[in-house]
């Protein structure tokens, strides 16, 4: 590269220096910016005219032309010099190309310059260079152009692309799953593996009969859910929505549904008791005006939890710790609450007719 003076219409003042390569084409085009004018023809300081050829004289050979071949990824692309370095003139490209063998740049057999990047996505960001619109044909992702556009450095190409890529993401969606959509997860994993459903959103969803095992609900929404005679042996539910969902005749052997929002829910005839002695755990649970009438639950752990006015007719609860649990209201006709622990339960207005084995004082002290 060499630096040269330029006067407009041999003047002696107010001469621009600029930079010289490429073509007298280029030369020719930066001194109509610089002086303001539409600069045809170049003179020296005799007033002989410029040859047309390279300003740089002898100094150019054939490896230096404007033109020049880029080997991207095994894809060759022709192009001019001037176009990987006048649209951003500090990128890494225009670094690269601007003086010749700066960087010493290494050649196929061909003598096209080696560049290790993908050609799909060096494809946009050499249109870009070339026209000042950014196109992106279908198929090609934007993200990979994004990162293109970063490692060569050109920031307002990468800027473009930032905007495109975040005004074409959709909204945050909290739509429920439908029950297909929830079939396409179960169908992708095993029975043994812990599907992560965590703080997911089902709510009024029909997932009657699944086979819902071990899965992860934990702070789900859940709320009006149909899970009828689904499985839902050693489910994690804790501090889930399941209010007014309706689990009737469900497996709910070892489930976890500790300070679960159960309000107005039906669970009636489902059975939490585990033949392997892992005890389903409600602890805390919010149970207000559930229906559980004929569900098994034998070792049930119900500590603290409130069941105001809920229906338990005819339930086994044999073992159970109801410890400090609000009972007030309950419907208990026909329990089996044999061993049940009631200490410090409130059982205020509770019902507890035809129960299968008598009540001792000692399991209610309130």
């Amino acid at each position: 590269m060499r630096r040269v003076t330029l006067f407009v219409n041999g003047t002696s003042s107010n001469g621009k220096v600029v930079a010289v390569y490429g073509s007298l084409e280029d030369l020719l085009c930066v001194a109509s910016s610089k002086l303001g004018i539409r600069a045809s023809s170049v003179y020296n300081g005799n007033g002989d005219r410029h040859p047309q050829e390279d300003p740089r004289g002898p100094e150019n050979d054939q490896t230096h032309t404007d033109w020049l071949t880029l080997n991207v990824g095994g894809r060759c692309f022709t192009t001019t010099r001037s176009t990987l370095v006048s649209k951003e003139p500090e990128s890494m490209l225009a670094h690269m190309f601007r003086e010749k063998d700066v960087w010493a740049n290494k050649r196929d057999s061909q003598g096209a310059y080696l560049i290790d990047r993908s050609p799909d996505y060096f494809e946009p960001i050499l249109n870009y260079l070339r026209h000042g619109q950014l196109i992106i044909n279908e198929g090609i992702n934007p993200l990979g152009v994004l990162e293109e556009a970063r490692f060569f450095g050109i920031e307002q190409l990468a800027e473009q692309l930032e905007t495109l890529i975040k005004s074409s993401q959709p909204p945050d969606d909290h739509s429920p799953l439908t029950r297909k959509e929830f079939i396409r997860f179960l169908l992708a994993t095993t029975t043994k593996s812990e599907l992560r459903c965590q703080g997911l959103n089902f709510t009024g969803a029909d997932l009657s009969r699944l086979d819902l095992r071990y899965i992860n609900f934990k702070m789900a929404n859940l709320r009006g859910t149909n899970l009828t005679h689904a499985n839902l042996s050693g489910a994690n539910l804790e501090r889930a929505d399941l209010s007014v969902a309706c689990l009737d005749g469900a497996n709910l052997q070892g489930v976890k549904m500790l300070c679960t929002n159960a309000e107005g829910a039906s669970l009636r005839s489902c059975n939490f008791e585990d033949p392997a002695g892992i005890k389903a755990n409600l602890e805390g649970a919010n149970l207000k005006g559930v229906d559980m009438e004929g569900s098994q639950m034998t070792g049930i752990n119900l500590r603290v939890a409130t069941l105001k006015n809920a229906k338990l007719k005819n339930c086994n609860l044999r073992g159970a710790t109801l410890a400090g649990t609000d009972l007030e209201n309950c419907d208990l006709s026909g329990c089996d609450l044999q061993e049940a622990n009631l200490r410090g339960s409130n059982v205020k207005g509770a019902i507890f007719e035809e129960m299968l084995t008598p009540l001792h004082m000692s399991q209610s002290v309130r």
